[in-house]
C-alpha cells in the first residue's frame, strides 16, 4: 500500500480510500450486506487503512455498516464522516449551523459505535452560517475529543475566499474527479496550494464507467441511480466519450497487467500530487481490482495520452 499524510494532521492514510455511498444500499442496484462486510475486511486486510463515509448515506445505514464491518479493528483505520445534509417535506437543503454540527456528530459516533471521528468534513456549505462559526463548533468539539480533525468537500471558486482566514485548520478538502470528470481540477489544486489542504477524490471511476465494464448498451435498473439522466457519465455525448476514454486505457491495462479500473486510479493518484482516492465497493473482488493501480506508475506517454482524451 501506499501511504500519506493529510495535512496539518499526524494521520497517515492509504491512498486508496474505501468509498461508503454503496453501504447505504440506495441506488447502486443489487447491494447485499454480507458482501460489503466481507469488503470492508478485504480492504483492511489490504492496507487500505481510509474509510469514508456520511450521515446522508442511506440515512445512516453506511456508517452502521461500516461500524458491524470494522469492528474492534476501528482502532486500527481512519474514518472520515461528513455532515451539513438536511432530508426534509420540501427536499434537501444544507445546515451548517453550530447546533445541526452537534446534532449530526452525535448522531454519526452512535451509528458508527465510537467515541470519535477522525476527520469530521463539511459536506456542501449551506451559503449562510460564517465560517468562522462552523470553525469554532468544530474546534470545540475537537478539544472534547469527539474529532480528531475537519476537513472540506464541494468547495469550488466562489467558496475559496472565505477559507483563507482559516489556512491550515483544514486537513483535506474532496471534489469529483476522475479521467470523466475534470472540471474541478482546478478548484482541487488550488485549495490543495493555496489553503493548504491533502485533495481527495470522489467519482473517481465516474461511478463505474471507467471499470471498462460497460458500454452503450447497458441498461441500469430504476434501483440504480445510473438509470437517471442525471448520471450524466451512462447517457449521451458524455458516455460517447467515457468510451473513447475506456478504449484509451484498455492497452495501457495490457501493458501493466492490471484492471482498466487499475489505470484510472493511477491516473489520479499520479496527476494528483499527494492525493488520496475515494472509490466505493460493493464486493471483495471491486477492492482486488482497485488494489491493482498500488505499487506502480504511469509512463509520461501514457499520462499524455490520458490527460490529452480526458480533457
Amino acid at each position: 500500500m501506499e501511504y500519506i499524510k493529510l495535512q496539518n494532521s499526524d494521520l497517515e492514510v492509504s491512498r486508496l480510500c474505501m468509498g461508503g455511498c454503496p453501504m447505504g444500499g440506495y441506488g447502486w442496484g443489487d447491494v447485499q450486506e454480507q458482501e460489503l462486510l466481507d469488503a470492508i475486511a478485504c480492504a483492511v486486510e489490504n492496507g487500505i487503512n481510509f474509510f469514508d463515509t456520511a450521515d446522508t448515506y442511506g440515512l445512516g445505514q453506511s456508517e452502521k455498516i461500516l461500524a458491524k464491518g470494522l469492528g474492534a479493528k476501528r482502532k486500527n483505520v481512519i474514518i472520515e464522516s461528513k455532515f451539513g445534509v438536511r432530508f426534509g417535506k420540501e427536499g434537501t437543503s444544507y445546515d451548517n449551523s453550530p447546533a445541526y454540527i452537534q446534532k449530526c456528530l452525535e448522531g454519526t459516533l452512535q451509528r458508527l459505535n465510537t467515541d470519535y471521528v477522525d476527520v469530521y468534513v463539511v459536506h456542501y456549505r449551506d451559503g449562510k452560517t460564517p465560517m468562522a462559526d462552523v470553525v469554532g463548533k468544530l474546534e470545540d468539539l475537537q478539544k472534547e475529543g469527539k474529532l480528531r480533525y475537519f476537513g472540506l468537500s464541494n468547495i469550488h471558486e466562489d467558496g475559496m475566499a472565505e477559507l483563507e482566514p482559516f489556512k491550515r485548520k483544514f486537513v483535506c478538502c474532496q471534489d469529483e474527479y476522475s479521467l470523466a470528470c475534470r472540471k474541478f481540477e482546478t478548484d482541487l489544486l488550488k485549495v490543495q496550494n493555496e489553503i493548504g489542504v491533502t485533495p481527495l477524490t470522489w467519482g473517481s471511476l465516474g461511478q463505474g464507467i471507467l471499470t471498462g465494464k460497460y458500454d452503450r448498451n447497458t441498461n441500469f435498473e430504476q434501483n440504480d441511480r445510473r438509470s437517471r439522466d442525471i448520471y450524466v457519465n451512462f447517457h449521451g455525448e458524455k458516455l460517447t466519450k467515457n468510451l473513447d476514454i475506456v478504449d484509451a486505457m484498455r492497452p495501457i491495462a495490457e501493458a501493466h497487467k492490471v484492471s482498466v479500473a487499475a489505470v484510472a486510479i493511477r491516473f489520479i493518484m499520479d496527476h494528483l500530487k499527494d492525493s488520496a482516492v475515494l472509490v466505493g465497493a460493493k464486493r471483495p473482488a471491486q477492492i482486488m481490482g482497485n488494489l491493482e493501480s498500488i505499487g506502480w506508475s504511469l509512463t509520461p506517454e501514457e499520462l499524455k495520452t490520458l490527460d490529452e482524451i480526458s480533457r
